[in-house]
């Protein structure tokens, strides 16, 4: 049945990412602003601004450009970047890396901590640990990521020293090997922290409340009545049918984190997708949006297949037909 369902859920990927494509063809080249006159200036004669736009291919119909575009997808052939006059797939790839690090990271601390967090809360419900828990958790939902961004440079790193400014990697080292990626690891800490603070208030919320609500549950009376220690009847049999909520927030989160990597990487400079989209949209270089717009949304559709295969195996009574 899994079998089944994962082949069907693989035949839907391309319609998904096709719809987002031509959404995200649509809203580009319906949205004021002349790429020509951004790439060329404002104070350019018209024949040159005509070259321009039958160099790129602009000078033809909407429809025309989109079945160009459809045709050249087909063949990963995402055309070139106006301002670098490279490969846009090749510029968006080279990117890549650098974003997968920082919000991979960011999305497996902020599950492994905002469950332990959870799990924490409501074995404690009502005391201590559950009250400053919920009270830290609601602070950090409630704060915009770009000023905590700010904040956090400002005071660790600025201030006390303790975190690099900005960068992947100090330009001054020669490092190579462990040394290299320790020098990554420490430019990393700060912005995958921030970027990960609301990712674990959400889902420390989420595993409080699905433990609770699992925890009143009869199969859980009965196996404290057959004598199984607290931590067992907690973790064992408790928490997994609590991740199916988690789950699902964790699979709809990351294109959360793909946006907010937007904001953390302009504030610390971190050399990724996000900070090339910002400029490429201000440039309106169409090719390299749209190849950022396709990596971001295969992303997404495959985080939600996994998370959906993910769920049978948490849950054995779930079956997909």
């Amino acid at each position: 049945m899994t079998g089944r369902y994962l082949a069907w859920r693989l035949l839907q990927v391309p319609l998904a990412v096709s719809g987002i494509l031509l959404v995200s063809f649509l809203l580009i080249h319906l949205a004021p602003g002349d790429p020509v006159v951004a790439l060329a200036g404002e104070h350019g004669d018209a024949a040159y601004y005509a070259e321009m736009r039958a160099k790129f291919g602009l000078d033809r119909s909407l429809a025309e450009q989109l079945g160009v575009f459809v045709a050249n997808v087909a063949r990963l052939d995402l055309g070139v970047s106006y301002v670098l006059g490279r490969p846009a797939l090749d510029v968006v790839l080279e990117r890549l890396p650098a974003t997968l690090l920082l919000t991979g990271s960011a999305l497996v601390v902020s599950t492994l901590i905002g469950i332990a967090l959870g799990v924490v809360a409501a074995s404690h419900a009502g005391r201590g640990p559950d009250v400053a828990i919920n009270l830290a958790a609601l602070t950090l939902l409630a704060t915009p990521a770009f000023w905590l961004a700010q904040l956090a440079l400002l005071a660790l790193a600025l201030h006390a020293g303790w975190f690099p400014i900005g960068g992947m990697t100090d330009p001054r080292s020669s490092a190579t090997g462990l040394g290299a990626i320790a020098d990554v690891a420490r430019h990393l800490l700060l912005p995958m922290a921030v970027l990960a603070a609301g990712e674990v208030a959400a889902i420390a919320r989420l595993t409080r409340i699905g433990l609770l609500d699992e925890l009143r549950q009869d199969y859980v009376r009965t196996a404290r009545a057959k004598g199984l220690p607290e931590s067992r009847v907690l973790t064992r049999h408790a928490l997994p049918l609590a991740m199916l909520p988690v789950l699902t927030v964790i699979g709809g989160r990351v294109g959360h984190l793909l946006s907010g990597a937007v904001l953390v990487e302009m504030v610390f400079g971190w050399p990724g997708i996000g900070r090339l989209l910002l400029s490429s949209v201000q440039a309106r270089d169409i090719p390299v949006v749209l190849g950022i717009f396709l990596v971001v949304g295969l992303s997404v559709v495959f985080a939600n297949v996994m998370t959906d295969l993910a769920y049978v195996r948490l849950d054995p009574r779930i079956r997909y037909r």
